[in-house]
């Protein structure tokens, strides 16, 4: 069988790869397969950071412009945490331009996609679809926070920060943790060296308070080239107000719960040598049972051990950060408590070996939260160091707030 075909003119041929190759003759852009003036559909919509560009500085350029025509619609997301976040940006009136808010700054460890779509002069719609990732920081810090998510704290709790690198922006930072209330009521920061952050309200809490932190530290710099990597919340409830006061010369402790005595309990405070701290003073730890070595707190015997070491003090509870507690003591003569004071400046209660929720220690442990106070008096010591725990009771509102980068 014959095939039929029929020869097309060469000069047919011409004009069919001219058709195909989507010139233009007006000057224009054609975002097809061709492009203005032999320019891709990639040189007709510009993005900056380059597609697939990696390690891009947080302070680089974004962009998106066209050199003729107009942006009909751009849209920027942050892909992180496997969260999509919209950056916000507008196109100029000009319609040639896309540019993030003024203010904003990339985050770090990131993946960008950028959703492009643009008008020719002939209102040819043509999109563009580009993505970029941000450097990873070499440097970076966290903050370790105080109190737990989901704990129910006394009244005294003050939110504590410890960050793992010096901070030397600390506005940054500090703006960067919020606390709110509810019932709302006014907080403030106060930092305690380049490492520390605590915030409090005015005076205690009010029992039932629901306290939201929200951390959002995440590509904060804080010093220069070091960046925040969190961005979480912390929520706890506050308890009932429990103040016990210590009266270190009368030897008595006065539990106070919403304003009601409930016990006067004997104590035994610092001896003469090593007396106990004044002041308010918060409940932070507390064990069933822990160690207490000497020599840990600068308390040594002439060979360099420990004066004492206790393996199995009941009942302990942290009240500075040196070493004050309050705890249970079953090796003291039972007379002590009550009469006289021989610790290495803690509060002791009486209680037994292994712990008795019967015993006086027992009974106090099981009646307090973490950031519950404890007050001391007329000891012949100095009042506490606000940093020396979370102690900043100590300072009244003008002080503490003066300690704040926001001021």
């Amino acid at each position: 069988m014959r095939r039929l075909w029929t020869r097309v003119p060469r000069a047919w041929l011409l004009v069919a790869a001219v058709a195909l190759a989507g010139c233009t003759t007006d000057g224009g852009w054609d975002l097809g397969a061709g492009g203005a003036k032999g320019r891709g559909p990639d040189d007709a919509i510009r993005v900056v950071p380059a597609d697939r560009a990696t390690g891009v500085a947080p302070d680089d350029r974004l962009e998106v412009r066209v050199p003729s025509g107009r942006l009909e619609r751009v849209r920027v997301v942050k892909v992180a945490d496997a969260r999509v976040e919209p950056v916000a940006g507008s196109v100029s009136e000009d319609g040639l331009r896309w540019r993030p808010a003024r203010g904003t700054r990339l985050a770090t460890s990131a993946t960008y996609r950028v959703e492009a779509v643009a008008l020719d002069g002939h209102g040819r719609r043509s999109a563009r679809h580009t993505s970029f990732a941000t450097a990873v920081p070499e440097h970076r810090f966290i903050g370790y926070g105080k109190p737990e998510h989901r704990s129910t704290v006394g009244t005294g709790m003050i939110v504590s920060f410890s960050f793992s690198h010096p901070v030397r922006d600390r506005a940054a930072v500090e703006r960067a943790i919020r606390v709110t209330a509810d019932p709302a009521v006014e907080t403030a920061g106060h930092w305690f060296g380049d490492d520390r952050l605590d915030i409090r309200p005015r005076e205690f809490w009010r029992p039932g308070t629901k306290v939201s932190v929200d951390v959002r530290l995440r590509d904060v710099e804080g010093a220069p080239g070091v960046y925040g990597i969190q961005d979480k919340r912390i929520a706890f409830t506050v308890g009932r107000h429990q103040v016990s006061r210590v009266d270190a010369r009368a030897h008595t402790m006065e539990v106070r719960r919403d304003g009601e005595l409930l016990a006067t309990v004997p104590i035994t405070a610092g001896a003469a040598k090593s007396t106990t701290y004044n002041g308010k003073m918060v409940v932070t730890e507390m064990y069933e049972v822990t160690r207490m070595n000497g020599a840990t707190v600068g308390f040594t015997d002439a060979d360099g051990k420990g004066e004492y070491d206790i393996k199995d003090v009941p009942h302990a509870m942290r009240l500075t950060d040196s070493g004050t507690f309050l705890h249970g003591n079953y090796w003291a003569r039972p007379d002590v408590f009550g009469s006289s004071n021989v610790s290495h400046g803690c509060v002791g209660l009486r209680d037994v070996k292994g712990g008795s929720a019967d015993a006086p220690g027992g009974w106090f442990f099981d009646r307090t939260l973490v950031g519950d106070v404890v007050e001391v008096v007329n000891s012949a010591d100095r009042t506490v160091d606000p940093g020396n725990g979370l102690n900043g009771w100590n300072l009244d509102w003008g002080r503490w707030r003066a300690g704040s980068a926001l001021r």
